[in-house]
């Protein structure tokens, strides 16, 4: 278990060879996750990538899995859907959803890190339907409008 602020992250192994998250340092904001299996990665290819953890996250909080920033640095790895989302009523497995975007294969061996995941409080909102919305300098300006 991971201790966050006041409350308990409980993780399930649902590997034995499945290596429990962890900080890198004391000050981290992510805890790394670690591949189950080797397995490796041809340019342009994509892999859901196995960690062999199921987490029980609290109500009022969800873990984002992000990529490792020397990973996709040094070769191009990142996550195909840019950040993973593991919503707090989820007790399944905690898969990663690689993609590598450099020029070279590259290779895992079970054990490597392959990404961290941060936990997020939620905010309490509701979504409301209404027939207009508050002015602003921007307005619809996007893409780009504000500058480079």
């Amino acid at each position: 278990m991971f201790v966050f602020k006041n409350s308990l992250i409980k993780i399930k192994r649902l590997q034995q060879n499945a290596e429990l998250p962890r900080r890198a340092t004391p000050e981290s904001a992510g805890f790394d996750l670690h591949t189950l299996e080797d397995f490796s990665l041809n340019p342009g290819e994509h892999k859901a990538v196995r960690t062999g953890l199921a987490f029980e996250i609290p109500p009022g909080y969800a873990m984002l899995i992000y990529p490792r920033s020397g990973m996709a640095k040094n070769h191009g790895i990142t996550l195909s859907n840019a950040v993973g989302v593991v919503d707090s009523d989820y007790r399944g497995e905690v898969m990663v959803l690689l993609h590598n975007a450099g020029e070279h294969k590259v290779s895992f061996e079970a054990g490597d890190r392959i990404a961290q995941a941060i936990i997020h409080t939620l905010p309490d909102i509701e979504l409301v339907e209404c027939e207009e919305l508050n002015e602003t300098e921007r307005g619809k300006g996007g893409f780009g409008s504000t500058g480079i």
